[in-house]
Order: C-alpha cells, then sequence, then structure tokens
C-alpha cells in the first residue's frame, strides 16, 4: 500500500525532521521530485514508538517558543483585516482512534502529518470521542491514544484543536464510522428513552442526550452537565503539559455532530432527505415539562400541550405545512411564543456547558470555539423553516444568529460556522437555498457583537471554485473576517494530484490574507512527495538522511 502525495510546494525543514523517530521491519521513504538540492529521507521504525525528541535543548526552546505563540495566530486575534493571514487547520479522519482505543494506522498518520507541515497548514483538529474514552465506566477515562497523536502533532511542527465530542458518530452527513454514546449511557437510555430527543411521533434519536435533562442527576447520579465537565476536566489535567502550546484551540460539543442545534434532520435510515424541512424535537417527557412551565408561566397552558401540531414532517417542505407556510403559524403570538421557547431552551444549554468549560481552561492559554451549523436550504423562503426546526428562530422578521453570536461573544468563544465553501448557483432551485446569504448573516451578526469567526467547508471538496469561495468569505468586506478555518477532511483523496495542488495553493493564499488567488506557474509543478515502501531509486544523485 502507497500513499502518494503531489504537491505544489515542500516546505519541509531537515532540521525539523531529525526530531521524527520511528521503526519499522520495511523502510518507509519519503522522497521528493528533483529539486536543488535534491534528497531523500528514509526513516527507519514504526510510528507506533514515536515519541518527541530527547534533546533536552530542543525541546525547552520549542516550549518557550510555544508559550509565547497566539492561539491561532497574532495577526488575526481579534482583527480581519484581509492583509491579514488565515491559518488553516485540517480535520482528521473521524477513526483517527480505534474503537479498541489505538491510535489507528499511525504509520500513515505520521506521513500524512510531515505532508500537511510541507504545505504550511498551521495544524489539525480532531474529535475526543466521549463514546471512546469514558467507554468503560463513569469516570473511567482513557486518554492515551490521544496523548500518542498530540505527541505525534507535536513532533511535526503542528498545532492541534481537540473537539470535546459529546455526541454520536453515525448517521449524519460525512459520517464514515460509528461512535455511539458510552456503552453504561446506552444503559441508562435503555431505562429510560426519554433522555434523549424525541419527535411528535415517539421517534428517538440516540445521538445526544437531551439538553431537557441537563441538570437531572439520570447518568448514574450525576446531571449531563456534571459529565461533561469531568470529561474536560479529566482532559485538561491529562494534557495540561500541551495546553496553550500544542493544543491551541478546544471546540465545546454541544449537540448532534458536535454542533449548537437540536438533531431535527437525522438521515440514519433516511428518516430525514434533503431538502426537507425537518421535525421539532420537544417530545421527551423533561422537554414537555419544560414547555409546559413554560406556558403556564405566561398563562398559556393550553399552549403547553406539545410542539405545533401543523408543522409536518421531515421530507416536507414550507408550504406544504400550516406553520412554515408563508403566512403561517411561525408568525403568530403562538408561533413566537413557542419558537422563543425552543430556540432559547438550546441557547440556554449551550451557554451552561460554555461556562463550565471556561472554568476549567480559563487560565491553560487554550481558545473555546463552539460549532453552528449551516443549514441554508429554505433559506430565502420567509419562515427559514429547516432553521427553526434546528432551533435557530430565524425568519424574515427575526435575526436567529444574533443571540449566539451575543452569547459567544460573552464569554469569548469563537463563533465556529460551517457552509463557508459554497455558492448559491451551485444549489437546486427547488431547496431555495442561500448559504452565501446565510454566512453574509452570520459575518455581520459576529461583527455587531463582536465574536471572532471561524470557518469550515460543509462537504467534502476539492476543487478550485471551492477553495476561492473560501477565501472571498474569509475577508471582512462586509463583516467579520475569518480568525481560522478547518478544513474536511484528511483523507487518501486530498493527497492525490491536482487535490493536493489546490489545498497548497490555499493555504498559501490563505496566510496571505486571500490576496493571492493561485500559485506562480514556476511554483505550481513543483514536487512529488511519494510515502510508501520502495525498493528501488529513481534518481542517481540522492542525499539519504537515516532519521533517528
Amino acid at each position: 500500500m502507497a500513499l502518494t502525495l503531489r504537491s505544489s510546494i515542500s516546505f519541509i525543514n531537515q532540521k525539523e525532521t531529525k526530531i521524527l523517530k520511528t521503526s519499522d521491519d520495511v523502510p518507509a521513504i519519503v522522497s521528493f521530485a528533483k529539486v536543488k538540492p535534491s534528497f531523500r529521507l528514509r526513516v527507519k521504525n514504526s510510528m507506533q514508538e514515536a515519541r518527541p525528541a530527547r534533546d533536552n535543548s530542543f525541546n525547552s526552546e520549542a516550549r518557550r517558543n510555544e508559550k509565547w505563540e497566539k492561539v491561532h495566530a497574532p495577526s488575526v486575534a481579534h482583527s480581519h483585516s484581509d492583509s491579514k493571514r488565515v491559518p488553516v487547520y485540517v480535520m482528521l479522519p473521524l477513526d483517527t482512534v480505534t474503537m479498541g482505543g489505538s491510535l489507528n494506522k499511525p504509520r500513515a498518520m505520521n506521513a500524512s502529518l510531515m505532508a500537511l507541515k510541507s504545505a504550511g497548514v498551521e495544524g489539525v483538529m480532531v474529535d475526543a470521542w466521549w463514546g471512546l474514552v469514558e467507554k468503560d465506566g463513569p469516570l473511567k477515562y482513557n486518554w492515551e491514544p490521544y496523548v500518542e497523536l498530540v505527541q505525534m502533532v507535536q513532533m511535526h511542527g503542528l498545532k492541534l484543536q481537540v473537539v470535546m465530542s459529546f455526541h454520536q458518530c453515525g448517521g449524519n452527513v460525512g459520517d464514515t464510522c460509528s461512535v455511539p454514546l458510552p456503552p453504561w449511557v446506552q444503559e441508562e437510555i435503555s431505562k429510560n428513552p426519554d433522555l434523549v430527543y424525541t419527535d411528535r411521533s415517539g421517534r428517538r434519536n440516540p445521538e445526544y442526550i437531551s439538553l431537557g435533562c441537563d441538570s437531572v442527576p439520570i447518568l448514574r447520579g450525576r446531571t449531563p452537565l456534571q459529565v461533561y465537565a469531568d470529561y474536560m476536566r479529566s482532559f485538561r489535567d491529562r494534557f495540561g503539559d500541551y495546553l496553550g502550546s500544542v493544543i491551541v484551540e478546544i471546540q465545546v460539543g454541544m449537540g448532534p455532530c458536535g454542533e449548537l442545534r437540536y438533531p431535527s434532520y437525522p438521515e440514519a435510515n433516511g428518516t430525514w432527505r434533503f431538502p426537507g424541512i425537518g421535525e421539532f424535537q420537544c417530545y421527551d417527557k423533561y422537554m414537555k415539562a419544560s414547555l409546559a412551565a413554560a406556558a403556564e408561566a405566561i398563562g398559556k397552558k393550553e399552549w403547553g400541550g406539545g410542539g405545533p401540531h401543523d408543522s409536518g414532517q421531515y421530507n416536507q417542505f414550507p408550504e406544504d405545512t400550516g406553520f412554515f407556510r408563508r403566512e403561517g403559524t411561525w408568525n403568530t403570538e403562538y408561533g413566537r411564543f413557542f419558537l422563543e421557547w425552543y430556540s432559547g431552551k438550546l441557547l440556554e444549554h449551550g451557554e451552561k456547558i460554555l461556562v463550565s468549560a471556561k472554568g476549567i481552561f480559563d487560565t491553560s492559554g487554550v481558545k473555546l470555539s463552539g460549532k453552528v451549523a449551516g443549514i441554508h436550504w429554505h433559506y430565502r423562503a420567509r419562515s427559514h423553516a429547516a432553521e427553526l426546526t434546528a432551533g435557530y428562530y430565524n425568519t424574515r422578521n427575526n435575526d436567529g444568529y444574533m443571540p449566539i453570536a451575543r452569547m459567544l461573544a460573552k464569554h469569548g468563544v469563537v463563533f465556529n460556522f460551517t457552509c463557508m465553501e459554497m455558492k448559491d448557483r451551485e444549489q437546486p432551485d427547488f431547496a431555495n437555498c442561500s448559504p452565501e446569504g446565510l454566512v453574509s448573516q452570520v459575518k455581520m451578526a459576529t461583527k455587531t457583537a463582536r465574536a471572532e469567526l471561524a470557518g469550515e467547508n460543509a462537504l467534502e471538496r476539492y476543487d478550485a471554485d471551492a477553495y476561492a469561495q473560501v477565501l472571498s468569505t474569509s475577508k471582512s468586506e462586509s463583516g467579520n473576517g475569518l480568525a481560522a478555518f478547518a478544513y474536511l477532511r484528511m483523507n487518501k483523496r486530498l493527497f492525490e494530484g491536482d487535490n493536493w495542488r489546490h489545498l497548497v495553493d490555499f493555504v498559501r493564499s490563505m496566510s496571505e490574507g486571500g490576496r493571492r488567488e493561485r500559485l506562480p506557474a514556476s511554483d505550481s509543478h513543483g514536487s512529488d512527495l511519494y510515502v510508501g515502501h520502495i525498493k528501488s531509486t529513481r534518481e542517481k544523485h540522492t542525499q539519504e538522511a537515516v532519521l533517528v
């Protein structure tokens, strides 16, 4: 098996690579096409035993330098001028850590990190799955595969963003593996199915614990909020030596897919298909009790029996329903009451988790971020139906992202938003999409609220047009520019031919504030980086370095 990386430029520094320590029966070779001087690096052992270099002078100097570095980059901390660089991170595979509790394919990971470093990438992002780390029982944490990853990332001079992933992996767009919630949590759910979100027909969603029971001790004597806090505290204690230097950002999971939202459009078992409006998720007993109390508090007890009766089903369109149609119930006194309660509960949930995270990581030197979903379908409709079912009270008459931006800004949390790569003209007309309009609205909301904005692409894209769109949205001509960008996602395709060249072009352009649209022709055919098992040399004049 071989991994071929064709890059338009390589920045690997020989001094930096001397810290690599590997062992393997069959040498893995990293070779470059002819450059001046050409060289070949022979890596001699298995990355399962990879450790940072033991050269104390190097390590101490690196630590001193890292402590002085900003979390993203000094030039973009609170300023979004187009002349400022935007650091690029690359998301690691969802199965970076296996269900068995080990780092997945460590030698390939090492080679990939080396390539990303050569491309000028700032760092990588990884999910720290609750279902893997606390799998063996309450308060029994296994961080060891993540320790191995952190050390490998450090070894290559990269930074790391870690997602506190309190959700299930599997059943959503882009999910390529399955990581359920911890077994002991699933046991509690089986005893009490109301612990998870439920739709009007009674369908349970196992992706994430319902926010309705945030403060109820339903997890072996602890509340979900306490469980999340204990998990983050354990992470802080285990990785204290790396926080603020190697680990520079903690993205706090607050819902399905790690996003602050309700699971209103689940793809599992064909429940939802694009561009359906989705369904409200407020029918577990805890959410119903909260709604009933809110209705009674304003003297409208009859409004507290459940969600809207005329809001339709997952795969309908707004005009098919009484609630979401142009002059629907969404714009009545009842509709406003329900949407304010539904979105308010979500905002309250996010703030409680973030306040907890802020207290835990406050002096660690890391940034905190929270992710918001880019729900762009039916954006042009008055009701913005798909956003409403997800918990964003965003309509023709109400800005649903300003309250989120203000809450995040209040606690110094980065607003991380998706669909930065999408263009309106790429979307089907019947879906009434406007990803560009949505991104523009979020940029203005974060600018007004003085919240820092970071971005991601929503779908896997490798083409120059998608990168160009991100470059465009990263600028601050209207609203906030981007403080950082996370590319979804590292896989075999990313390292193929033009895909790799496009990524390198993109990273270069982002590092120059988007001013460079593409690399000069002289740099666009520079090198072929090949990582694999090579039995014979292809060039006569090479320099070999055995890395120990």
